[in-house]
């Protein structure tokens, strides 16, 4: 099986402490890398709070995904990590699900978990099929 391995140079690139590509083609999947809030142009994580993190995140994905020549119709599984999940969960969760038609969600873990990279209060990385 051929592994590709893919950057996108319109997606948040890396932080130099941290090695990875934006997402891993193997055989029929691509296992996308966990995204921040992080605004591609400026490099920083956007102003305010879990939603509009959630809603950079979400773009982040779409730009990668489309860069791999696929889109959120073709995502599997989903794992959401959150730093404040009683008080946050809600509104990403709103903000995921609108990135998804109706019914059509796919399988998804979420995880409270006491610290992100940046200061995050979000990451979120995804499971594709081709």
């Amino acid at each position: 099986m051929d592994i590709e391995f893919l950057t996108n140079p319109d997606a948040p690139p890396p932080p130099p402490t941290a090695a990875y590509s934006h997402a891993v083609r193997a055989g029929d999947f691509l296992f996308v890398t966990g995204q921040l809030g992080v605004d591609p142009k400026t490099g920083a994580l956007v102003p305010g709070g879990a939603a509009e993190q959630t809603r950079q995140i979400m773009q982040n994905l779409q730009t990668v995904l489309r860069g791999a020549g696929t889109s959120f119709e073709r995502v599997v599984m989903v794992r959401i990590y959150l730093v404040n999940f009683a008080a946050d969960y809600p509104a990403v969760n709103a903000v995921y699900a609108s990135y998804f038609k109706a019914g059509r969600f796919p399988a998804r873990t979420t995880v409270g978990v006491t610290n992100l990279a940046l200061g995050s209060l979000v990451e979120i990385d995804l499971i594709v099929r081709c």
